[in-house]
Parts: C-alpha cells; sequence; structure tokens
C-alpha cells in the first residue's frame, strides 16, 4: 500500500512496507528518489533498525542467548501502521512483537514522520521504549538519489571543507584501516572507483549537509544536523547515490558481539523516547 502526500511544491509517495519513501517529485515532475530498479539495487530509502550495517556473525548476546539479526535489522522489510494523515505529513509506526523479539528481545515502537515544508521533506525518527529494562539500537536512513545521465558529471558539495577520513569495510565490518580522499574547494567529485570497496562510512564528520551538483548545478541539499554518522554507497555502475545518516555503523572486526557494547550504539532508558530527524531539500 502506497500513502502520498503533497504541497505546492513536491509530491512524496511512501510504501507502507518499511514506511519507505519511493517517490519525491517536484511540480515538474522531475523525480529524485531511485526507482529501485532490481538491476543494481531494489530498494528506494529503506529505514534501518534496530541496527546499521552488519553485526559480527550477523548474530549477538543479551543475556546469555544468541540472537541473529540480519544486516540493517528487520523494521525496513515490516508493514507499518499509517497512524496520521494529513495532506502534507504522514506518520507510520511499527511496534514490538512476538517476531520482533525473536531476533531483538525489546519493546519499542518506532514511528517515522514524513512532512512536507515548501520545498524540503523532513523525516523524523522517534524510538520509543517501551519496556523495563534498557534498549540498545541503532538506527539510520538509506535514501538514494536518482543521478540521470554520466555518472562523473556529478559531485557532492560538503558543508565544510575538511578530510574524508573514511573506515575501510571487511566482509561488510569496520576493518581497523582507513583512508582518506580530498575535497576539491568541498567537493567530492563522484565516479565508481572510490566505492569499488563498498560504502564510505564516515565517523563525526564536521559537515552536517551535502548537495549533490550535476556539473555546477545544484539539484539537492540533505541535511542532517541530529546524526553523528555517515554513510555514502552506490553499487557498481549503478546510476544514483545514496547520502546515509546513522546513528552507529556495523561492527567492528575485533567486536565480541555484545550489544550494549558495540560502538556506536544508542542506548535507551526504560520508558525514554529518541528523535531525530534530516531533511531533503530541492534546490
Amino acid at each position: 500500500m502506497i500513502t502520498t502526500i503533497s504541497n505546492s511544491i513536491l509530491t512524496a509517495n511512501i510504501n507502507h512496507t518499511g514506511a519507505e519513501l519511493c517517490s519525491l517529485k517536484d511540480n515538474s515532475n522531475t523525480e529524485y528518489i531511485w526507482s529501485g530498479n532490481p538491476e543494481f539495487w531494489g530498494k528506494h530509502s529503506p529505514i534501518l533498525f534496530p541496527i546499521v550495517g552488519t553485526l559480527k556473525n550477523n548474530s549477538y548476546h543479551y543475556n546469555d542467548q544468541k540472537y541473529n539479526l540480519s544486516r540493517h535489522g528487520f523494521a525496513r522489510e515490516m508493514n507499518f501502521e499509517l497512524i496520521d494523515k494529513q495532506e502534507n505529513s504522514a506518520t507510520f509506526s511499527l511496534t514490538s512483537s512476538d517476531e520482533t523479539k525473536e531476533n531483538y528481545p525489546f519493546d519499542f515502537e518506532l514511528h517515522l514522520i514524513y512532512a512536507l515544508e515548501n520545498a524540503s521533506l523532513k523525516i523524523e525518527y522517534k524510538v520509543i521504549n517501551k519496556g523495563a529494562s534498557k534498549m540498545p539500537f541503532s538506527i539510520g536512513a538509506h535514501p538514494a538519489f536518482d543521478l540521470p545521465g554520466d555518472f562523473e558529471n556529478y559531485s557532492l558539495e560538503f558543508e565544510n571543507e575538511e578530510p574524508l577520513t573514511f573506515h575501510l569495510l571487511e566482509d561488510g565490518l569496520i576493518s581497523n584501516v582507513t583512508e582518506q580522499v580530498q575535497l576539491d574547494k568541498k567537493k567530492l567529485h563522484l565516479n565508481h572507483k572510490l566505492f569499488e570497496n563498498d560504502a564510505l562510512v564516515f565517523k563525526k564528520l564536521t559537515s552536517k549537509a551535502i548537495t549533490i551538483l550535476n556539473k555546477s548545478k545544484p539539484i539537492l541539499k540533505v541535511n542532517y544536523k541530529d546524526f553523528p554518522d555517515l554513510g555514502i554507497w552506490t553499487p557498481p555502475n549503478a546510476p544514483f547515490i545514496c547520502i546515509e545518516p546513522w546513528f552507529g555503523y556495523s561492527d567492528t572486526v575485533d567486536t565480541f558481539g555484545n550489544l550494549f557494547e558495540k560502538e556506536g550504539i544508542q542506548v535507551l532508558d526504560s520508558y525514554e523516547t529518541f528523535k531525530s530527524q534530516f531533511g531533503i531539500e530541492i534546490l
């Protein structure tokens, strides 16, 4: 099922499966979100919860019990309930169940709130710990932006001029090896060789906004001031780029499987609520 929200400038479609943004168009009918062509990647903008990235051996331990949790968690595959709908906004909810507790033994409610404001789409995450114990989690966005034409005509302009030190992945895990790419007047010029070893994973960037440029023309800006971590990714030869604000990332190669001690993890106290928001601004 698809829910549509709109204002005088933008129209967004959200799939109830995963509460996933699957289309964002302006009033000239330009599409900004990747089509989901499975030849490259069959998603559009999945929610990453209750983990971001990959756990070592796809598992962790809690209260002396082993749990299995696949890459990026389960929320992106589950059906969300539409709990509020206005012309320019929609709120979706996923609540813990016997099914989720097989892999993640915590009582939670997850809300995704989409709201159009002028030429921006605001996406808010709300995580509610509904249980009596502390709850560890990561959460992140994975929007894929359509880049028609020559991929190398595009660049990413960072908010600040800074060295981009990223962590190399080893079998999907964060290795102890880092590399660095240099910005050219705040710009990272795109080419597929950048991603031949998978995603670029950044911890604690000072830049909290990235603008996609086609040659010198700004297309859209992703604002993510609430988020400490970031991934940038595209698969081989694909005509899109993912700009992914995160709280957390994959396990490190030397992790021991305790979710509470996982690098980048968030821990929410009993009956407390976590909120974060990012925005997609059409330029």
